[in-house]
């Protein structure tokens, strides 16, 4: 087994995950990958199950099928309770639209030796994203400042997604008590670690939309994530509390 394991939630990702994990493991970089299939109608799970039985990643590659879909929140958290029941000391999140290069995973293993929560940011200097119109950026960069503003906390890009914690960040986390599920799950951990005072850096990224399937994002998930926020801020106290 090796020290860190990147936990990667699927739904409807049979287009890009052969080439997200091939990009991954190309980089020799010891990492395992814990893939946490939501059931996918078309069959993402299989795929991966393919990949495991031919040995090629040895025992690097691993599966995880949950009977429903329950959003990105529990699917993660499934994933972590996975990854803290092993050894494992750092703990990565990454999407598998290939909206996150594999790329940055040596960054994100330099940076967390120093730090116990590293955040891939679009927001810091020397970050960003690329094919996405201007409402998007115009949401996505808002909706940024908003929960900042809210929550009050000095993380550039607080929705950032692609991310490594250190294992003692998950396990001060009661993971039990996450009041999201959805789009706002990455708001509330990283907002979590700062107000724990955990040592949070925020490294470049270039977000890159996903060229094949379907986002899961919808106005309905962004107008939730936003009310979250307000959740959020008055259970301050309560979190502090454990």
């Amino acid at each position: 087994m090796n020290d860190a394991v990147i936990v990667m939630p699927t739904y409807n990702e049979i287009e890009n995950i052969e080439i997200i994990l091939e990009k991954i493991f190309s980089l020799n970089l010891g990492l395992d990958v814990l893939v946490v299939d939501d059931n996918s109608p078309d069959k993402t799970f299989q795929k991966v199950q393919e990949m495991i039985d031919s040995n090629k990643y040895e025992d690097q590659l691993s599966l995880m099928i949950r009977e429903n879909k329950e959003g990105l929140g529990k699917a993660y958290i499934a994933g972590f309770k996975r990854a803290l029941s092993k050894e494992y000391k750092y703990v990565i999140e990454m999407d598998a639209d290939l909206s996150h290069d594999p790329k940055y995973l040596h960054s994100f293993l330099e940076n967390i030796k120093e730090n116990d929560l590293v955040i891939g940011s679009r927001y810091v200097k020397g970050g960003g994203s690329v094919h996405w119109s201007r409402f998007r950026k115009l949401i996505s960069s808002g909706g940024g400042l908003y929960a900042r503003t809210i929550l009050g906390i000095d993380i550039k890009d607080p929705t950032g997604g692609f991310k490594c914690f250190r294992r003692e960040v998950l396990e001060s986390i009661d993971l039990d008590k996450l009041i999201t599920t959805g789009y706002a799950f990455q708001i509330e951990m990283n907002y979590r670690a700062s107000i724990m005072g955990f040592r949070v850096k925020e490294i470049p990224i270039i977000f890159e939309d996903r060229v094949a399937g379907k986002s899961k994002m919808s106005k309905k998930i962004f107008i939730e994530a936003l009310l979250k926020v307000i959740v959020l801020r008055f259970h301050k106290n309560d979190i502090l509390r454990g």
